[in-house]
């Protein structure tokens, strides 16, 4: 049964109960969540979160909280309990652990008494040194939430995070952590830094002395992988994994040193560069700026490795650290952290906001042997950088963070602006609200790429992993759905993106490769080629070899022969030249439109009957692909049709104000949308809802069946069927997909008989819930004018989701028995198209602007 209603996500909306715990010192409430945000309190632990259904899939478990960093830069994470656990640093690749030294804490004195304590709950290891048993024994970690009281709140409404300490110092502390991730800004939204603006208050009668700390290890070369084959295998469920293995705890050539500026001081963290600099090379810095009434002191090296008295011993005393610029170099197993602390007396009444800022230069990310791309930022901090005289690659992380203490406050100010249509829009459920934000945390932490630019791609190319357990790139079925943020609020990497797919459309690629499905189904080894020129390739590459050439990476089905794909492709050409937010463009559309022709006639080919509509083959080739088809399918039938639509469309746009002769191909594509009209009610209609093909007779209500008219209706275009029979067939899927299982609380599942019940028991894709179908279906159920229901089946998901531990991890699927499978994950980012068709495309403010290239602004 479903364990997590909306009372659940309500009381996570607003912290522990509505009641101010009994234990909260005086003055301690002057805070509130920011609205519309997901809330924990620090450290609750989690009584039986989501736990994933294959045991070769990834599950970090519950305590993740939101990314911090650009996209494409690489991002760090800090979690509900305080601690920094997420090190998305090497692009495309995960490592998750705790590094304890990496952290915040706070020493506070009333003349009378004194109290220190790191600003995270106690770790249960040192993610780095699992082998080393307890750490930094010597450290005052902070009290973990309990479930009758609370020590304070983490909020997150991204890219804000704010968190609040209450019931353990008499000062009132809070903390706002966030990037500058700025919709239509294709420069700041990729620098890689963190912001942290604390601010502390004294609402006692009598002088207040506090000191606020920030450690950090020196990471420096860690994060590459160290194994040059990065051999792949295959999982329990079929699916392809490569090897990965980061060069965690490497400590040799390690160096800190103290770095000032006018309006900066800090450390800067580093280790050796090979020319030209490698993956995971680079630099990193913690920095502040002097300001009255606050004493910066500065460590630039101590040894985390020990019991942590080094730098506790005098800071839990009064508040200082031993201060000194020890730049030895380290030799091998020679961990170094570098320390900060913030001192300042606070009167009564007295209030002071301190801004730390988290900068790196890591400007490599590596592919297959001997290949390799620079990071989107480094246009602005680097030898491409114009303005930058003199810079390199890879010692630019002071400069980083002094833009940020510098311009903080108007990057603050730009993401209140662009969050406050949304926040306004009070017809939606403050719980909707709070995931339209929140489900863009993929963007930056589900493995995000983001290269420099060239003339061919002038703001880079771009691309998100479809999850970290299917680590690809934009898978195209996937991104149908998920990709509905990034038109909205960064349209040209939406266009960078399928620039690369139209690209990729003509090429060939014969190397035979092994097929997971066969494997699963105990049929042995088949083999097929990895890519024919033609074929709308599935996904754009993987991190292990080279993206944006090498196509197709994903094994598990042949995508050659996927019915989804091609229409897939034109739909969402059409979908970004008519609805990006800073306008049509011609360009792109006639850069895009060869492939379009070219993906749609290779797709024809599979109209084995000639009656205008592909067929699917028997083995699953779309989306479900876990669930075959044969014949004509709903699914794929409706996306054809839509896609013959837009290309229509397109074939007619081209040649009215771009002169372009596309006379034939309008001939060509009229007959096929034609013939294919005639016959997809005949083939498929049952008189209620649309069977889910037409040669299978599994007898089943395919949730998704009419994606396609769901598109060809949100572009415009003519419905691909009369509204009577959508209405119908959305009648019956809500009857037995979604009240029908699990009386609505978990979601529509995929596939059910009429009566709700399932097929096979056994089921996989036919019995899990997947979330970005589920807010793409809801976003079809309100341009059909069922709001009601659009909005109770987006409330079901996002309850599971951010009740049961899935937050900034939200997976593909869910199912009745408490289970997900492949989080992070790319889709459930179509919660936009619900904003789209509940808004009619609002806009979010900055989203219209142009693109910039690589000069500083």
């Amino acid at each position: 049964m479903a364990r997590f209603g909306l009372s659940a996500l309500k009381s996570l909306l607003r912290g522990i109960g509505s009641r101010r715990p009994d234990f909260l010192r005086p003055g301690a409430s002057s805070w509130k969540a920011p609205a519309a945000s997901w809330q924990r309190p620090i450290g609750l632990g989690w009584e039986q979160p989501y736990t994933v259904r294959y045991a070769s899939n990834l599950d970090d478990g519950p305590s993740h909280g939101m990314p911090l960093g650009g996209f494409g830069a690489g991002c760090i994470g800090r979690a509900p309990d305080g601690n920094f656990n997420l090190w998305h640093l090497d692009g495309g690749e995960h490592w998750f652990g705790v590094i304890p030294d990496c952290q915040f804490a706070l020493f506070e004195s009333n003349g009378r008494s004194s109290r220190a304590h790191a600003l995270a709950v106690k770790p249960d290891q040192d993610a780095s040194r699992p082998e080393s048993g307890e750490p930094l024994a010597a450290w005052q970690w902070y009290p973990a939430s309990k479930p009758e009281q609370s020590t304070g709140t983490y909020a997150a409404r991204y890219p804000l995070s704010s968190t609040n300490y209450t019931g353990v110092f008499d000062a009132e502390v809070s903390c706002e952590a966030f990037s500058p991730i700025l919709p239509g800004d294709y420069q700041r939204t990729s620098y890689p830094v963190a912001v942290f603006v604390w601010r502390l208050k004294n609402p006692t009668n009598k002088p207040l002395d506090l000191s606020l700390l920030l450690s950090w290890r020196n990471i420096s070369g860690w994060f590459t992988n160290t194994d040059p084959s990065a051999a792949v295998e295959f999982r329990d469920d079929g699916s392809p994994e490569h090897n990965y293995a980061p060069a965690i705890g490497s400590t040799q050539g390690q160096r800190q040193r103290l770095v000032d500026q006018s309006d900066l001081q800090g450390i800067l963290l580093e280790a050796g560069r090979s020319s030209p600099i490698a993956e995971g090379q680079g630099q990193w810095c913690i920095a502040t700026s002097p300001q009255a009434g606050l004493e910066i002191q500065r460590c630039s090296r101590w040894d985390p490795s020990g019991d942590g008295s080094e730098i506790w011993g005098p800071f839990s005393q009064d508040g200082s650290i031993p201060q000194g610029n020890d730049t030895r170099v380290s030799g091998a197993a020679d961990p170094a952290s570098a320390a900060m602390a913030l001192r300042c007396q606070l009167a009564p009444g007295q209030s002071l906001e301190i801004p730390v800022v988290i900068s790196w230069d890591l400007p490599v990310t590596a592919f297959a042997t001997g290949t390799r791309a620079l990071r989107r930022y480094t246009d602005f901090f680097g030898s491409n950088a114009g303005a930058t005289e003199g810079a390199t690659e890879g010692t630019n992380a002071a400069a980083i963070a002094a833009e940020a203490l510098r311009d903080w406050p108007n990057w603050h100010s730009q993401i209140e602006a662009w969050q406050k249509p949304v926040l306004e829009r009070t017809d939606l459920p403050e719980t909707l609200r709070m995931a339209l934000f929140n489900e863009l945390y993929d963007l930056a932490s589900g493995g995000s790429l983001w290269t420099a630019s060239s003339p061919l791609d002038p703001v880079g190319q771009f691309g998100v992993l479809e999850c970290l357990d299917y680590a690809w790139y934009e898978s195209l079925d996937v991104r149908l759905y998920g990709s509905f943020a990034l038109l909205q609020l960064w349209p040209e990497l939406d266009k960078a993106v399928l620039r690369s797919f139209a690209r990729a459309i003509p090429a060939a690629d014969a190397t035979p490769r092994p097929i997971g499905w066969y494997f699963t189904q105990g049929k042995g080894r088949v083999e097929a080629a990895r890519k024919v020129a033609g074929a709308t390739p599935h996904d754009l590459g993987a991190p292990n070899e080279l993206p944006f050439e090498a196509t197709n990476y994903t094994a598990y089905q042949d995508c050659n022969l996927w019915k989804d794909l091609a229409s897939d492709f034109v739909l969402q050409v059409w979908r970004t030249f008519c609805l990006a937010p800073n306008g049509n463009d011609q360009r792109f559309l006639a850069d895009c439109w060869p492939a379009c022709v070219q993906a749609l006639r290779y797709l024809k080919r599979f109209d084995v009957n000639n009656d205008g509509l592909p067929d699917n083959g028997g083995a699953p080739d779309q989306t479900f692909d876990d669930w075959p088809l044969k014949g004509v399918s709903a699914y794929c039938g409706a996306l054809w049709i839509a896609a013959l639509e837009a290309a229509l469309a397109m074939a007619q746009r081209l040649q009215l104000e771009s002169g372009l002769d596309t006379s034939s191909e309008q001939r060509e594509f009229g007959d096929w949308l034609g013939q294919s009209r005639r016959n997809f009610d005949a083939l498929l209609w049952n008189g209620e809802y649309y069977r889910i093909d037409a040669e299978s007779g599994t007898p089943v209500v395919m949730a998704d069946q009419l994606c396609g008219d769901f598109y060809a209706r949100l572009l415009g275009l003519p419905a691909v069927v009369a509204d009577e029979r959508a209405s119908s067939s959305l009648q019956a899927v809500k009857e037995a997909c979604f009240l029908g299982f699990q009386g609505g609380q978990l979601g529509v599942a995929n596939g059910l008989r009429r009566d709700g019940t399932p097929l096979d028991p056994n089921g996989t894709h036919p019995l899990e819930v997947w979330t970005g179908i589920n807010f793409g279906l809801a976003a079809y159920y309100r341009l059909m004018g069922d709001g009601k229901t659009a909005e109770a089946i987006c409330l079901a998901v996002v309850n599971q989701v951010y009740a049961g531990g899935l937050q900034f991890r939200t997976p593909e699927a869910i199912t009745a028995v408490n289970t997900f499978r492949a989080c992070h994950y790319l889709r459930a980012m179509a919660i936009w198209a619900l904003w789209a068709t509940h808004t009619n495309w609002q806009p979010i403010p900055g989203a219209e602007r142009p693109a910039i290239t690589s000069e500083r602004a």
